[in-house]
Order: structure tokens, then sequence, then C-alpha cells
């Protein structure tokens, strides 16, 4: 495996940053990554989530999107910077333990560990939901069960076998979504047959733009952002391809316009064609509710099948990234030594374990069957921001350094340096204080703020017995 920097500093007595992922396979091709970029995070936050954000947020849902959006352009080119420069498994975690220091890399890579493995158990939720549509009777955490042995065996496997299933998931996600932002524009210019265009009528009426006021703004802004959490999965597997370096630049570079037509454009297009508070939205889903208002036939089923694809892929992708991190950890001497063994180039342990969270889905599943998958959902907004404000800082610290480490050869540079990385950081923290003002969104905080500081400590106390024990 290739790469371009020179070995970082690191605390007395801990293994070098860079080597995370040294003892892992090279399996992925750059096709696999491409599709991971494009497709890697169509999951439950866009096809289900986003019913939730539109009705809080109205037709201000497209501006929602679109603020996030620009965020976690500016977060992934920061992280792209880094990540080209220096590719690891343990991708943001080993940039924090450079630019900060071992408790910050310990603290943004257990969080995001958290992010992803409660982002499994939300995927197999929502599927079991569409399977127990299907199969009237069936008990949802039987689904759960399935769908987990499912892809804990695939991720057991070579790194190849995933790469193969996220090719074909995201290939099969985009092409929907392609042919759904097709179908939505034809409607909204009145081109299609059967329909006629509705202007602005539906985001102006009913309320207008704002019919919650910025309180439910941010409620959107929120389901957006859990809709985008998981982006940074392709650095991770970067790191497990023959050419670290130009998979990173090239799935960067492509995150702009991924945002703005994926998100931002079917945001735009189901809250033109549909009242923001057509009760379709809510119970059969935004997507399925356009199509059905369209008049495709069977969209329904047909959207509940691409929605199963899409958090299924979602579903494998996360136990995956979360396992790379966790062996990223351990091999840094920031996790338990035995969840480090590798078999077969895969770390299979740290797969076992991020699986856990997901098991356990299947009897909160049984216990809360209709209440589990919003308390989940709800739970990861902040932990995303706050892995972003460790993206931004480390950012900030490292672009001196990596231009003395590789002048003039930077793959991917972050835009105006120093002023977007800090204007990042400021809507980050602008953000997560706007949910700690709002009572909805105010136990998100609490709960990320409690990890948050409860990793931070633990990372200083294992820093500190380091640096005591060299």
């Amino acid at each position: 495996m290739s790469q371009t920097t020179v070995t970082p500093p690191r605390a007395p007595g801990a293994p070098p940053a860079g080597a995370s992922g040294s003892s892992l396979g090279n399996g992925l091709k750059q096709r696999h990554l491409s599709m991971i970029a494009l497709g890697g995070v169509i999951g439950a936050g866009l096809f289900v989530g986003s019913g939730a954000g539109i009705a809080a947020a109205g037709p201000s849902i497209v501006l929602a999107y679109a603020v996030s959006g620009l965020l976690v352009m500016c977060v992934m080119r920061m992280l792209g910077e880094m990540s080209a420069a220096n590719p690891a498994s343990g991708s943001f975690s080993v940039h924090a333990e450079r630019a900060i220091g071992p408790w910050a890399g310990f603290t943004a890579g257990w969080m995001f560990w958290t992010l992803l493995c409660v982002g499994v158990a939300i995927e197999a939720i929502g599927a079991a939901h569409i399977m127990t549509g299907w199969f009237p009777g069936t008990p949802s955490w039987m689904w759960v069960l399935a769908f987990m042995a499912l892809f804990c065996g695939t991720n057991l496997a070579a790194v190849s076998h995933f790469g193969e299933f996220e090719f074909w998931f995201a290939t099969l996600k985009i092409g929907a979504i392609a042919l759904f932002l097709g179908l939505g524009v034809l409607a909204v210019l009145g081109l299609l047959p059967g329909t006629s265009s509705p202007g602005a009528a539906n985001l102006v009426h009913d309320g207008g733009f704002l019919p919650h006021g910025v309180d439910g703004l941010l409620v959107g802004v929120l389901a957006s952002v859990v809709a985008y959490g998981g982006l940074e999965t392709v650095t991770i597997a970067a790191a497990e391809s023959d050419d670290p370096v130009k998979g990173v630049a090239r799935a960067v570079r492509t995150t702009m316009w991924r945002i703005a037509v994926v998100y931002v454009g079917s945001m735009l297009l189901i809250v033109t064609l549909l009242p923001w508070n057509d009760p379709a939205v809510a119970e059969d889903g935004p997507y399925a509710a356009t199509l059905d208002h369209l008049g495709i036939p069977a969209a329904g089923e047909v959207m509940n099948v691409v929605i199963l694809i899409a958090l299924l892929s979602a579903m494998n992708a996360n136990i995956y990234g979360s396992s790379r991190m966790a062996h990223s950890l351990v091999s840094r001497g920031q996790g338990p030594k035995a969840l480090g063994k590798v078999s077969g180039r895969v770390p299979r342990r740290a797969v076992l374990a991020s699986c856990g969270f997901g098991f356990t889905t299947v009897l909160l599943s049984y216990w809360y069957p209709d209440t589990l998958f919003a308390w989940l959902l709800n739970m990861v907004g902040g932990v995303v921001l706050v892995v972003w404000g460790f993206i931004a800082v480390s950012q900030f610290v490292l672009r001196r350094r990596l231009e003395r480490e590789v002048p003039g050869q930077l793959a991917v540079r972050m835009w105006g340096f120093p002023y977007l990385t800090w204007a990042t950081l400021a809507g980050v923290v602008g953000v997560l204080v706007l949910m700690a003002l709002g009572e909805d969104t105010r136990v998100q905080v609490v709960f990320t703020g409690g990890l948050t500081l409860a990793l931070a400590a633990t990372g200083y106390a294992v820093q500190r017995r380091e640096v005591a024990g060299s």
C-alpha cells in the first residue's frame, strides 16, 4: 500500500499512527471506491428520515439540506486533504491524534464507532419494517437477526467481498435515484404524460416556506445531518485499496455534485411536487408518495425494494467502517488488545464487536418495535457534528505540517484555508448551540456531550498511562 507522508510523531511507546492499516488487505479496487463514494450513504437517513424532516421543516427542508450540505462539503474537503496525504484505516481518528493528541484520536475514533454501530441498528430495523409489511405476522426481531447474521458474515470474509456487495448495491441505488430525479424534473416542467406543472404553489402554500419557523428548520437540519453521516467511510475504505491517494482524491472531488443533485435536488423535487403536509409523505415515505402522486404504476412497492437495498447497503458499509475504525484504534493502543487480531487480512474480532450492538437491537426491537427506530435516529445527529468538529480542528493544525512534509504535492487542498475551515467549525458549533436551545433536540446534545466527555476523559487517562509507562 503506497503512502505519501513521513511517519508522524506520537506519544512515547505507541505504534505509528500511519500503521493502522498495515496488516489489512488491499482488495478494494477503484470501481469499488467510486461506487462506495457515490452510493454508500444513500440509506435510512435519506429515504426514511427525510420524511420526518419534511414534516418538521416543510418546504424549507431544501434549505436545511443545502446548509448542512455546505458544511459536509467543507468537512469532506478537509478530510480528503488529510487522508490523501496520509491514508490510514483510522482516517480522521489518526489525523486528530497527529494534530491534537492521542486523547483526541481516541475520542473521535470511538465516537464514530458508536455512530456507525447505532447506524447498523437503524438500517436493520428499517429493513425489517419493510419485510414485515411484505410478510405480515412475522416478527420484526426475526428480520433484524437475519440481516445482522448475513452482513456480519459478509464482513468476516475478504474485503473484496464487501467491495463487490457495495458496488452492486450502490449501482442499483444510484440508478433508482437517477430515475426518480429524471421523472421528477419532467413532472415539474409539465412534460410527464398525465401531469401538469405545479409551479411554486406547494412551496408557498400551507404555512409558506417556513411553516414551523426556525424551530422546524432546525429539526430539518438535524435530519439532513443524520442523512449525510457516513460519507467519511470512503476515506477509511481507501486505505484498503490499490491506490489510496487517487481513490480519496476522486471521491472527495465528487462530493459537491453528489450532495447538490442527490440530496438537495431530490428534496426540492419532493416538496415542489407534493404538499409538504400530505399524509402520504409520513405514511409511505416521501419518495414513494411522490411517485404515487405522479401515477407511476406500483410505485410504492418499487420504492420499497429500492429502500430495502439502500438500507442493506448502508448497513453493510457501517459494519465495515466501524470494524476498521476499531481495528485502527486497537492497533494504536487505544482499545482492547483482544480486538486487534487479524485473520486472513480481515479484523474479524473487530467485526464481531462492531456487530454486537446490532445484535442487541434484536432484543430491543422485540421489546420496543414501534419506538426504537425514531429513538436511535435522534441519538446520532449530535455525534456526527462532534466528529466534524474534530476533523475541522485537525485540518487547521495539520495543514502547515502537511505542506512541509509533502511540499507542493497535496493531492487535495481545502478551499479558502484558513477562513473556510474557521467558518465550517463555527457552523458546527452553531448547530450544536441551536440544538441545545431547542426543547425537542436538547436531549441529543446532552447525550452527545456526555459521550464526548466520557470518551475524552478515558482517552486522556490512556494517554497519561502510556506516557508514564514509557
